[in-house]
């Protein structure tokens, strides 16, 4: 039996409407996944400390963890490892044109700020891949400059990582009872 014209037209307008609801849903979830994420809101949020430091424009992005009350160094963090300097994506660190630090030349540039704390002394890095996720990439090869420095211990321990940059060279780094500091001392010559 042949169904009526008017039958296989309501079929296919159902069918039409199903096809435009289901696009329409993907559509949707596809904006949403796209949506930007309020990085406000993590657990350890971001920030940015500027300043020009001896002459020397300086941007530093990093993501500022709690220690609730944790062992900080040796333990959350170990010791002798690479760490990306906060939390979540790895720490930025840009400089608008070459700069001495420690004595040593930086060329202008973008770079991840990665260190390797320990007990007597750290390692700071200064790596050309900027763009990832924690130190979990991290190779050795694109360091641009590594600098040792000892670290000390503060009066009051800092709750939650800190960076701070003074105008006149050193940039910080704090939290529970250490600081590690490195010296901005001017344009590279």
């Amino acid at each position: 039996m042949k169904k009526p014209s008017y039958y296989r037209l309501f079929s296919a307008c159902w069918l039409l409407i199903l096809v435009l609801l289901s696009g329409s849903a993907f559509a949707q979830d596809q904006m949403a996944g796209k949506k930007p994420e309020d990085k406000s809101k993590r657990p350890s949020p971001p920030a940015t400390v500027s300043a020009t430091i001896n002459g020397v424009p300086v941007t530093i992005d990093y993501s500022r963890p709690h220690s609730k009350g944790r062992q900080v160094f040796g333990k959350l963090v170990p010791y002798s490892e690479v760490w990306r300097t906060g939390a979540n994506e790895a720490t930025t660190f840009k400089i608008e044109k070459a700069a001495v630090i420690n004595g040593q030349t930086l060329p202008a540039g973008m770079y991840a700020l990665f260190t390797i704390p320990g007990p007597d002394e750290w390692t700071i890095i200064f790596n050309r891949e900027f763009k990832q996720w924690g130190a979990y990439e991290y190779k050795s090869g694109e360091d641009a400059l590594r600098i040792k420095v000892k670290p000390t211990k503060l009066a009051q321990p800092v709750e939650q990582f800190t960076i701070t940059a003074d105008a006149s060279g050193p940039v910080r780094m704090m939290w529970e009872n250490t600081q590690a500091e490195f010296v901005v001392s001017g344009p590279a010559k």
